[in-house]
């Protein structure tokens, strides 16, 4: 496996990019086969095509309904850059199934760790969030926060942990640089050197950088823009 791969693997468990969002090419070289699929990655296969029309579970849709929670807390700064009030602090989860992790790994690695349920809890202060919206230069750095993924393995429960403290530069309410800024480490023996490498990695060379930067200014316009109406300020530009 390619350290690049790894960092996207790592990306996408621990951050919860949407796995739509990751084409072919962002996961390195594709192995391809012309040898025809054994019956049980057939079945595989139909299993990920059927997870994408499944109805998400309760658990799931609860962790939906807080994430969209937060989300409108942080529009409503955002939208009104309003200094005054309180600051950001949503706990958020989201699941990966089994299907969609296989799915998005492209075949690159044998996932047997079953689901991937994240949480985390995000703080943001409210001051420099609704400057940086307004300021023609300003920087948010965050407290070191930390994501716990729940995984099995042959009913055996695990646990991944990562820190990070993001830091994003913003030039006239648009993101401009950001860096991830990975911190400790725990996981699985099997997984671990995989995390460590990819951390690591992203540390050193910033990779991940530009797709932060990326998601960011679309949760600032797109998607604060979905939900303008619901926002408790109601001071929309």
């Amino acid at each position: 496996m390619t350290k690049r791969f790894a960092l996207v693997a790592v990306a996408l468990l621990l951050l919860g990019t949407s796995v739509p969002g990751l084409a072919a090419e962002d996961l390195g070289p594709q192995v391809t086969s012309k040898r025809k699929p054994t019956p049980e990655e057939q079945a595989q296969k139909q299993a990920r095509e059927a997870c994408k029309i499944c109805k998400p579970t309760p658990e799931e849709q609860a962790q939906k309904q807080a994430r969209e929670a937060c989300k409108i807390e942080i529009c409503d700064i955002v939208e009104t850059r309003e200094e005054q009030g309180p600051n950001i602090t949503c706990d958020i989860g989201w699941t990966w199934r089994a299907e969609e992790i296989v799915d998005a790994l492209g075949g690159r690695v044998d996932w047997v760790w079953g689901k991937a349920a994240c949480q985390s809890t995000v703080r943001l202060e409210r001051a420099p969030l609704a400057n940086a919206m307004s300021a023609p230069r300003a920087s948010i750095a965050t407290d070191m926060h930390k994501v716990r993924c729940a995984i099995q393995q042959d009913g055996k429960p695990y646990v991944i942990e990562v820190e990070l403290a993001p830091r994003i530069t913003f030039k006239n309410g648009k993101a401009t640089d950001a860096k991830v800024n990975w911190g400790e480490v725990s996981a699985p023996a099997a997984i671990y050197p995989l995390l460590y490498a990819a951390t690591g990695l992203d540390n050193s060379t910033n990779a991940l950088g530009p797709e932060v930067v990326r998601q960011v200014n679309k949760f600032t316009r797109k998607d604060c823009a979905e939900v303008k109406d619901e926002l408790p300020g109601r001071r929309v530009n």
